[in-house]
């Protein structure tokens, strides 16, 4: 992928949530919710402060994280249903 996510922004895969309930019940597509998770498939340089340095990003590629639900913009690249969010959109990272 040639795609590099500018600034504090960060490109993010969602990771999708199970089919099935604890109980074992099977949710069909229609009652399913777009999952709040997501891996970070890349991050740009980070925001500039008001002296021009860089702000260091809090997350790498590769990080499970966790985001609002309305958060980012949905974004194709290669075939592949990405985000594209700030950094502040972020609530944490999954360990």
């Amino acid at each position: 992928m040639a795609f590099t996510p500018l600034h504090d922004r960060v490109l993010v895969r969602r990771v999708e949530s199970d089919e099935k309930t604890a109980g074992g019940l099977i949710i069909p597509e229609s009652a399913k919710e777009k999952p709040a998770e997501g891996l970070v498939v890349s991050v740009g340089a980070g925001a500039k402060d008001d002296d021009g340095d860089r702000i260091a990003m809090d997350v790498k590629a590769g990080d499970k994280i966790l985001f609002g639900k309305w958060s980012g913009t949905e974004v194709t690249i290669d075939g592949e249903e990405l985000l594209i969010m700030k950094e502040s959109d972020i609530m944490g990272i999954i360990a």
